[in-house]
């Protein structure tokens, strides 16, 4: 009799233990679904949609021109007066390469010190 006593108590336990893991791994589930389903919906809400298209649309716009988009003659003109006014300033041909730096290292004498 005393056996049957432990062999109940151990699976109550052990009952009690699964229900724990069940509901966590339950919950862990629906979290994981949750936001998977979120990462793979490729339908974008109305806003995220119209954000993306002009995006691409001045992807598109900047690889045809080479360069800023809807810009005038007179961005231009402000563009080279502005690099004018930089080469002045530092005197540097082109402002759009990195500069190159020399360093060279100093050279010291070399002075004996008197043995005492």
């Amino acid at each position: 009799m005393h056996c049957d006593g432990g062999i109940t108590m151990i699976l109550q336990r052990l009952f009690r233990f699964s229900s724990l893991i069940r509901s966590a791994v339950s919950v862990h589930l629906r979290r994981n679904i949750g936001v998977t389903a979120v990462a793979f919906n490729k339908e974008l809400d109305p806003v995220q949609k119209l954000f993306v298209d002009k995006i691409r649309e001045y992807r598109t716009k900047r690889q045809a021109s080479g360069g800023p988009v809807d810009t005038g003659p007179e961005y231009q003109q402000d563009l080279e007066r502005e690099l004018f006014k930089l080469k002045q300033m530092y005197g540097k041909a082109d402002m759009n390469t990195f500069p190159d730096f020399k360093f060279e290292d100093p050279k010291f004498e070399v002075i004996e010190k008197p043995q005492s």
